[in-house]
């Protein structure tokens, strides 16, 4: 190390007091150090008792060390040296601790140091985030100096200054604000500051005051997401959540991310869509991980039931730790829950009339039922998923999404397949969770030949698909309409969903054409017999007892030509082939084909 020897003026004038400072050693005079710095006035008059012509004064806990030390020594021997960002903070720690004020001389260190930082380091963003990383080394000093609290309302200052050139389209109390809180808006929603990257850098829990005053100060809810998302990328890096088991980590690794997610978590804007959802899954799956807090866990699941409109199948396949099952279905079962209680309320808090709450609302319910359906169809390979678990999730199914059971009836036929050995009390349990009449034909062609379905099912699916099948044919009702008891399932059979349903019309108008026609032939068969016993033909009759010889050679009377001219005009209103013995309707045949392309299994 220098010696601040060589700063003196004079060379002659011998120095009469030793610093020292770890290792280095300092040999200055009294009156320079005693005359700016209060500390080590008071340390060398303690010291004027010693019996050592030079008193050793050792500084321990000096913040910045030797380098501020020397630096604070140039000011106080009047040399020149240049105060920037990088040694601000270190200076002005260094000023606290020697207590360099304007009490022991005009223009001191203090106040040097506190104007560099009003006029020109506290003045940018990057400056003030800067300074106040750096004295994340200097405390408690930094606290005592008050340069941390200084730097967090610089901060705060500009980032809601900044903030108010971002057009956020939102007001409150307007019919705009829904569109705004809705999945759509997130494209309204400013790109994240520039400076937010730099935040990153600051411990946690000044990253958490700098967001606590930038919400005092006004900054927008929806603009704290962005920045909490980029600090939690940064800091929650290398967690390996998505893994099947739990891998050891540093005991001191892990509760410091472990708290760096409590509180990222505890910062989140109570606006909704304020942080995606599969940001909020992503940090569901590591507070699993890193065993946080039961408050913090549903905090999340409840974040993830307000927006579970937008989650795909991914976000809910959390991984389960504790060996029992692949996936914890326990989590996704609370989730269900919040969600239904959250539809409930807000169903409850708006006017039925509304007509955007009401198509939002319908459309939101119908995601998360197909949803749950492919949810319940992932999770039901796991021959370690129970019976009363499967069926619990199952009965969550939101009511007004279960227009059609095709993704439920798959999902029961994946867990049944999965679970061979199943009791026939199991498997009816199961399998109540499904509404034969909402199947859809090829469902129900493919149930109705489901070995793995208990009897009782399959013969609801061949008594519903019966019972349509005599509603079409007979015209009593709409291709692929419920009975009308049910009138609000029957737009779910309608025939849009049926390629077929032109062909069945087709065959009723042919049909009725048919029973037309029999009913002339019956009348007209009548007139004839009405006919014949007015004028008393006999049996007698020369006329019958020549065309009663079989050897005789005269043509076929005119009542045998007319019932085979009947005959031959049915046969050509028949809509069935004559060469097939077993004669089969157009309609089943055309069933068997879509059997066939029907298969879950």
């Amino acid at each position: 190390m220098k010696r601040t020897s060589e700063w003196n003026y004079s060379q002659e004038i011998p120095s009469d007091i030793t610093i020292q400072i770890g290792e280095a050693s300092y040999s200055l005079h009294k009156f320079p150090l005693i005359s700016k710095s209060g500390y080590i006035r008071k340390l060398v008059s303690e010291s004027n008792d010693a019996t050592s012509d030079i008193p050793l004064i050792e500084l321990v806990d000096i913040p910045g060390g030797s380098e501020a030390f020397e630096l604070a020594a140039k000011f106080c021997y009047g040399i020149n040296f240049e105060i920037s960002v990088e040694n601000i903070t270190m200076l002005r720690c260094v000023a606290e601790y020697l207590e360099m004020t304007e009490d022991y001389s005009v223009g001191n260190l203090t106040g040097r140091t506190d104007s560099y930082l009003n006029d020109v380091a506290l003045k940018s963003m990057s400056g003030a985030i800067s300074i106040l990383h750096i004295s994340e080394t200097l405390l408690p000093i930094a606290e005592k100096a008050k340069l941390v609290s200084r730097c967090i309302d610089a901060i705060a200052y500009i980032a809601s200054k900044e903030s108010q050139f971002c057009s956020s389209g939102r007001s409150d109390g307007s019919s705009n604000e829904r569109v705004t809180n809705s999945s759509t808006a997130s494209h309204l929603r400013p790109v994240v500051d520039w400076w937010a990257e730099d935040l990153t850098v600051l411990r946690i829990d000044f990253f958490q005051r700098v967001l606590i005053a930038m919400m005092a100060r006004g900054f927008k809810q929806w603009g704290i997401g962005p920045i909490i998302m980029l600090y939690s990328q940064k800091s929650l890096r290398g967690l390996e959540i998505f893994g099947k088991g739990r891998k050891e980590i540093e005991a001191h690794e892990e509760h410091e991310k472990r708290l760096i997610l409590e509180t990222l978590v505890s910062l989140m804007p109570r606006e909704k869509n304020a942080i995606s959802v599969s940001f909020l899954s992503i940090w569901l799956k590591a507070a699993i991980y890193l065993e946080t807090t039961v408050s913090c866990r549903f905090d999340l699941e409840k974040r993830i039931a307000m927006q579970l409109g937008q989650t795909v199948l991914d976000d809910l396949l959390i991984p389960s730790y504790s060996g029992e099952t692949s996936f914890d279905v326990d989590t996704v079962q609370r989730i269900m829950m919040n969600y239904l209680e959250s539809d409930l309320e807000n169903h409850s808090g708006y006017n039925e009339q509304d007509e955007y709450y009401s198509s939002s609302s319908q459309r939101d319910v119908i995601k998360v039922g197909k949803l749950l359906e492919s949810y319940l169809a992932e999770i039901a390979t796991d021959r370690n998923l129970s019976v009363p678990k499967f069926i619990c999730l199952a009965e969550l199914m939101p009511e007004k999404s279960r227009t059609v059971e095709d993704g439920m009836y798959r999902a029961i036929d994946i867990y049944l397949k999965a679970h061979p050995f199943l009791s026939d009390a199991d498997r009816k349990k199961v399998c109540s969770m499904m509404d034969c009449q909402k199947l859809s034909r090829e469902a129900r062609a493919h149930a109705a030949q489901n070995n793995r379905l208990p009897a009782q099912n399959v013969a609801q699916v061949l008594y519903y698909d019966q019972q349509r099948l005599r509603e079409n044919m007979d015209g009593t009702g709409s291709v692929g309409s419920d009975s009308p008891s049910t009138p609000d399932k029957r737009n779910v059979y309608s025939s849009e969903l049926y390629p077929a349903s032109n062909e069945v019309s087709k065959l009723r108008r042919e049909n009725e054409e048919l029973k037309l026609e029999i009913v002339k032939l019956k009348m007209r068969i009548k007139e004839i017999e009405k006919c014949t016993v007015e004028y008393g033909v006999s049996t007698n009759s020369p006329l019958l007892n020549a065309s009663s010889s079989p050897s005789a050679d005269k043509p076929p009377l005119h009542r045998k030509s007319f019932l085979n001219s009947v005959s031959r005009k049915l046969g050509r209103l028949s809509p069935f082939s004559r060469a097939d013995p077993v004669l089969t309707p157009l309609k089943d045949r055309i069933k068997l084909d879509k059997l066939r392309r029907y298969s879950i299994s």
